[in-house]
């Protein structure tokens, strides 16, 4: 039996080293990487249960033709061959007829790894294809963050631990940073100052010393209020702000807008609490702010996060070590050229650009230009990780919209296939890996064959690369040429590091590269910019967002026993998620007689979903939450909270809103 090295390839900030017990044609089992530089060999549940889902018998092993109604999951198989000479047959009638912008691939995070997470873009690059923008996640929260550190790095996770004081900021690190609740759990025991602030008591609370529970999108509200504070009380760090920001006396100007007795009828929070957890944070010397992604899902979210990002520089926390603001930029450079990947200059042409988060309209026909007829799904299953669930469903279900997945289960979108191809695990193929939470890279090399005739992303664009008769070299490469090629030409970050890092990297080691010196400040100004001269806002100020017609504001939350739409076919992980549930505060249920435990419908104008009532005083009344990502067999009446999501993008970063929608509920009976 061997021991061998790999990397997590799942969308989650760590990027955890693994090791696989193996004897070259079996995985026996996943454990943590104990010499990992980052994770030290702590993973999740759900990883650890890796070979569960790698010899799942629902696992899809041989490529696919539909041969029932579109959703009905009714499949033949059929031969590699047969499946890639339909696939480039469709394509080429579709690019004769229409024009290859009518073809339309969809990726995301499915897979996290950079080669084969973005070698699709070089295939449809060279097609001329609609590119999809990918800003499902976090990118008004990139937005937000660069209007005032610009390209500045973030506190990496490890740095928390010098922090005296975090206030963890819209974050369930249960869920999504666990190497982060470690830290939490650890300060709180020495005596360090841990405060909660979101929408429900999430199961990081368990961590937290105070739980402030806020309004849906009244966060920006929240932080321009304690600064107020900090400056009438004599709080902020006056010199820092006027040495180290940019326009601090014009933000400050506009604070007396934002008393504690103002904002409480935005946010919610009681004047005391708002003066007593911004007295704590100006309190500590190196305060912290661990920043999630779910506060940036609003109409107003790069704002917020702008805001948000502000606060430090006013008790001058970036002065010390530990403090400042951790989740958002880590990256101190290109470690690997992506370009080496993408190609973009494979496109000769201006291409049509179709926002992730607006795919239901454009499968539709509600998109301009020619429509959609192709689709080209993989590292994504939109059927239920996309706003405006109900929409994408009639999308697919079109019987001219030829529908490729390539896929490792049999999802709701792969349900809705023309052809099916079989999808590789992350230990059946080779790639390079970089996390978004720490500075990390690393290669992790095939450990064994992949199952029956699953194929990586790469060598399945080859094959249709040269179904297609693209004979550019690119599409010649084999996944190892691939690899050793982005690790020799590397990315100008890591052609300036020390040789010995490089070297291990291509060893097959993962390597975290060296904190930033937070305070030289990458902006135009050489400062933190307060005031940005180049926003279309200069001044921040809190952007309130017009409410929908429905009295509450409904707020998907992560589960800390699956991973998005990833995992659901564990059935271990699904009965300790347990059933679709709605979070409501009693005075709501009170108010529409619902009980605890109770069916109920939960709808606004785009669906009617069911859930099932979970009454509890953690969630802030006039909000409930929804927890997870279910699948359709598993949902109560065949939608889930996608389906109650608009398709609206934020201020900035053309991100989704998800968490920007009002519903109402009621008793089923």
């Amino acid at each position: 039996m061997m021991l061998k090295k790999t990397v997590c390839p799942y969308d989650c900030p760590a990027s955890c080293g693994l090791i696989a017990e193996t004897d070259g044609n079996r995985i026996y089992r996943i454990i943590g990487d104990p010499d990992h530089p980052a994770t030290h060999g702590v993973t999740c549940a759900k990883v650890r249960g890796y070979v569960r889902s790698l010899y799942d018998r629902g696992r899809l092993l041989m490529p696919m033709k539909r041969t029932g109604r579109k959703g009905s999951g009714e499949f033949v198989q059929i031969s590699w061959k047969e499946a890639v000479e339909i696939i480039a047959l469709r394509f080429g009638e579709i690019i004769e007829k229409d024009g290859a912008q009518a073809i339309l691939p969809a990726v995301y995070s499915g897979v996290m790894s950079d080669i084969q997470r973005f070698c699709g873009h070089a295939f449809f690059n060279y097609m001329g294809a609609s590119e999809l923008v990918m800003s499902l996640c976090s990118s008004a929260k990139g937005e937000g963050y660069a209007q005032v550190m610009g390209k500045t790095r973030s506190l990496d996770p490890g740095e928390l631990k010098d922090s005296d004081c975090i206030l963890v900021w819209g974050c369930n690190a249960a869920a999504t940073r666990i190497h982060s609740m470690a830290d939490l759990v650890n300060g709180k025991k020495h005596g360090k100052k841990v405060i909660l602030i979101d929408t429900y008591e999430n199961p990081t609370a368990r961590a937290a010393d105070e739980v402030v529970l806020i309004r849906p999108g009244t966060d920006g509200a929240l932080a321009l209020s304690m600064m107020q504070v900090l400056v009438e009380e004599g709080l902020a760090d006056v010199q820092f702000l006027e040495e180290e920001t940019e326009g601090a006396g014009e933000l400050i100007e506009t604070l007396g807008d934002y008393t504690p007795e103002k904002t409480e009828q935005i946010t919610g929070i009681s004047p005391a609490q708002v003066r007593r957890v911004a007295r704590a944070y100006a309190a500590a010397q190196a305060a912290s702010v661990l920043l999630g992604s779910g506060i940036s899902r609003h109409r107003n979210g790069a704002m917020t996060v702008r805001l948000i990002t502000i606060l430090p520089a006013f008790v001058g926390a970036w002065k010390y070590k530990g403090g400042g603001i951790c989740g958002c930029t880590v990256s101190g450079g290109e470690v690997f050229q992506m370009d080496l990947i993408r190609r973009p200059d494979f496109r000769k042409k201006r291409c049509r650009k179709i926002n992730i988060n607006q795919l239901a309209s454009a499968l539709t026909g509600d998109i301009q230009g020619p429509p959609v007829k192709g689709l080209y799904v993989y590292g994504l299953n939109p059927a239920n990780t996309v706003s405006n669930q109900k929409k994408l469903l009639e999308g697919l279900q079109r019987e001219d919209l030829f529908t490729v997945v390539h896929e490792r289960f049999m999802t709701d979108t792969a349900r809705y296939a023309d052809i099916l191809l079989p999808a590789a695990f992350s230990v059946e193929q080779s790639d390079v890996y970089r996390s978004y939470g720490y500075f990390t890279a690393g290669y992790a090399k095939k450990i064994v064959e992949p199952a029956g005739e699953c194929k990586s992303n790469w060598d399945t664009f080859r094959l249709l690369a040269r179904a297609m008769g693209y004979r550019e070299a690119y599409f010649e490469m084999t996944e190892e040429e691939m690899v050793r090629k982005v690790l020799q030409e590397a990315g100008s970050y890591l052609r300036e590091r020390p040789e010995d890092e490089r070297a291990k990297i291509q060893s097959g080691e993962c390597v975290l590269f060296p904190a930033a010196n937070h305070r030289i400040y990458r902006t135009k100004s050489g400062k933190i910019e307060i005031v940005n001269r180049e926003a279309e806002i200069p001044v921040p100020a809190y952007m309130p967002v017009e409410n929908d017609t429905y009295p509450l504001h409904l707020i998907a939350a992560p589960s800390v026993h699956t991973l998005n739409s990833t995992f659901v076919e564990r059935a271990d992980l699904r009965a300790r998620r347990g059933i679709m549930s709605l979070l409501i505060h009693p005075d709501d249920a009170k108010e529409r007689n619902i009980k605890d435990g109770e069916r109920i419908l939960c709808f606004n104008d785009l669906a009617e979903v069911e859930f099932q009532a979970e009454v509890t005083a953690r969630v802030k009344k006039g909000t409930v939450i929804a927890e997870g990502v279910y699948d359709i067999a598993h949902s109560l009446n065949g939608l889930t909270v996608n389906a109650l999501h608009h398709e609206r993008l934020s201020d900035c970063g053309e991100a989704t809103t998800l968490n920007d929608n009002t519903v109402d509920i009621c008793p089923l009976r």
